[in-house]
């Protein structure tokens, strides 16, 4: 597949556009239904206050701003790239009428060297209209639509605020597939009250039931001020050491089929938000040790893939 032994985003993006390709993270002002009430209040528990966009270098700018000073700092680090993927990253960013969205896409997509889009929403934030629109962009640019998920035992989802079902995730995917939309799918490992049995049938269930074509895995961050808190003290939440979740990740890499793109093996948290675990502040300390387990087990994406 490449140098590593999981089939990487930037892998994908090299052989789709024969050059490395920044992916830009950028706020567009949309809320949640779990948050307006719409379907619930509060969020998801584990959801800081932007949105899980916590990162994002210029949230309360106009989109063009956002998406140049966002460049500007990866430029520092690789400041030979010149094309582009603007990530609608924090909270839903379908929410909102077709009229809205286009508005708010038509910002950047004409921004230079954007090549594509990636569009961060819920499964229930997916209208027949809003699909018939993103179907229409998919037929312009690179399009990839990365549901939030997360689990897909619906007594998790419940207890998280979710405000939908596996069902739900289950029927957006079918009629994104339908127009030919690329499905990135989020999951997170260390829920509260999940085995690592249950991490893994997250992903045997997201593969089997679902026609995706990449797949996010998350650590749960504790964040400040957020509701999951609550279960912490509560003691019905465990943070999840280093070792066990790198054997997670390397156990879920193993059920995946070698050409579902891994967009990611770990998040990203500000260290001043960060409860725990603090390990994973380390972030690159953690990608090394994957690969370094990976090779000590002689084992890779797909060496048990699930049919």
């Amino acid at each position: 597949m490449n140098v590593k032994r999981y089939y990487t985003w930037n892998n994908c993006l090299n052989q789709q556009f024969g050059t490395k390709v920044f992916k830009v993270p950028i706020d567009a002002g949309f809320s949640c239904p779990n948050r307006d009430g719409k379907v619930a209040f509060g969020g998801c528990t584990f959801c800081s206050a932007s949105g899980s966009g916590d990162t994002i270098v210029a949230p309360c700018k106009p989109l063009p701003l956002q998406f140049q000073k966002a460049v500007l700092a990866m430029h520092k680090k690789w400041p030979d790239v010149k094309q582009y993927i603007v990530y609608f990253q924090n909270f839903t960013n379908t929410y909102a009428s077709v009229k809205i969205l286009q508005k708010r896409y038509k910002q950047v997509i004409s921004l230079p060297g954007v090549v594509g889009l990636s569009i961060g929403t819920r499964p229930d934030c997916l209208s027949l209209e809003v699909i018939e629109y993103l179907a229409e962009l998919n037929k312009k640019l690179y399009l990839w639509i990365e549901l939030g998920l997360q689990t897909t035992f619906d007594s998790t989802s419940k207890l998280i605020n979710r405000a939908h079902s596996y069902q739900t995730y289950l029927t957006a995917v079918r009629d994104l597939r339908k127009h030919n939309i690329c499905v990135c799918t989020h999951l997170i490992n260390g829920l509260p009250g999940e085995t690592q049995e249950m991490m893994l049938e997250n992903v045997r269930r997201t593969l089997l039931d679902s026609d995706i074509q990449g797949i996010k895995l998350h650590l749960l961050h504790l964040i400040k001020k957020t509701a999951i808190l609550h279960d912490y003290h509560a003691g019905w939440l465990k943070l999840m050491d280093k070792k066990t979740y790198i054997d997670t990740i390397i156990k879920q890499l193993e059920l995946i089929p070698e050409n579902i793109v891994i967009h990611r093996l770990t998040g990203d948290a500000p260290r001043d938000l960060l409860i725990g675990p603090m390990w994973s502040l380390k972030k690159w300390e953690v990608l090394n040790a994957i690969d370094d387990e990976l090779i000590k087990r002689n084992t890779w994406q797909g060496k048990y893939a699930v049919k």
